[in-house]
């Protein structure tokens, strides 16, 4: 039996995170299909067209079935799959979440880069909740 409910999100959140001189941005964005994804990368390309990575993470769908993560340029499954399992872990849909680095000339090792990626990413999650919740996070976690 499908579910008629899902959670997603209504307005684009960012969230910030900085860790040994890097500076990783997120963004969560509502989207409905893979066009709109495109047209948001597309977009973040180029807003952002100095930073050293842009990964991302997006799901769509009342199902959660399509879904796809990119790690652009980092060491494979440091980047995309953290982002992926912070959207799941709030057991979002029709979200994508783009997440911008900027090299602060340290390297954060697999470990670190995955932590960055992650922590970001719901940074941004959390923000739009903040806002939707009033600023009373403790109520809304609870």
């Amino acid at each position: 039996m499908q579910e008629d409910t899902y959670r997603t999100i209504s307005a684009t959140a960012e969230g910030i995170y900085a860790e040994k001189r890097s500076k990783f941005t997120a963004f969560a964005i509502p989207v409905h299909d893979v066009e709109e994804v495109k047209t948001h990368l597309e977009y973040y390309q180029k807003k952002y067209f100095d930073a050293r990575h842009l990964c991302y993470a997006y799901i769509l769908g009342h199902e959660r079935k399509d879904f796809r993560v990119n790690d652009n340029g980092e060491p494979s499954g440091t980047a995309g799959r953290p982002i992926l399992g912070q959207i799941n872990s709030h057991a979002l849909t029709n979200i994508l979440v783009i997440v911008v680095r900027y090299f602060g000339g340290i390297k954060l090792g697999t470990s670190g880069l995955i932590t960055a990626y992650k922590t970001a990413a719901v940074f941004s999650v959390i923000c739009f909740m903040v806002s939707i919740f009033g600023g009373d996070l403790k109520s809304m976690l609870m």
